[in-house]
């Protein structure tokens, strides 16, 4: 289950709580995982916002935004890094209502080390996330089996 945090100067964005939704919503697409509550209630987004003198490259320039995504270990091949840093940039600019905030967005891939990823006080190995998951996908179709 993807965090996503976005660090960005106050006023960067018109309305922060859409991107964060948009994010969540656009990396559970790449991922491809199951839309089930279990990823739709822990892939989330964070908008950090900070005063402009709190970021800045060597000229003093405070106008970058820094998108950091953490994921399972392996849950991006190259083709989805690739699509995560296109969509992420393209989702950051239209938010920004600038599409030169394009050119001064950065986006950091990381994954959690197996064991690294914590839900709901347990920190998860890979097949543990996945074997939860499939308890979930099997608990959804016998109860929408009971009620059809």
């Amino acid at each position: 289950m993807p965090m996503i945090d976005v660090y960005a100067a106050a006023d960067t964005f018109r309305d922060p709580h859409q991107l964060a939704a948009d994010l969540a919503r656009t990396l559970m697409s790449i991922e491809g995982v199951p839309d089930i509550p279990m990823f739709r209630q822990n892939t989330a987004g964070f908008v950090h916002e900070m005063g402009a003198p709190a970021i800045s490259n060597v000229d003093g320039d405070s106008a970058y935004v820094r998108v950091q995504v953490l994921t399972n270990a392996g849950a991006l091949d190259r083709e989805k890094q690739l699509a995560v840093v296109s969509r992420f940039t393209e989702l950051v600019a239209t938010a920004a209502g600038d599409p030169s905030v394009a050119d001064r967005t950065w986006v950091l891939l990381t994954e959690a080390v197996e064991g690294g990823w914590g839900l709901a006080g347990h920190a998860n190995t890979n097949e543990e996330l996945v074997a939860a998951a499939h308890a979930q996908i099997a608990e959804l179709s016998a109860r929408k089996s009971n009620d059809g």
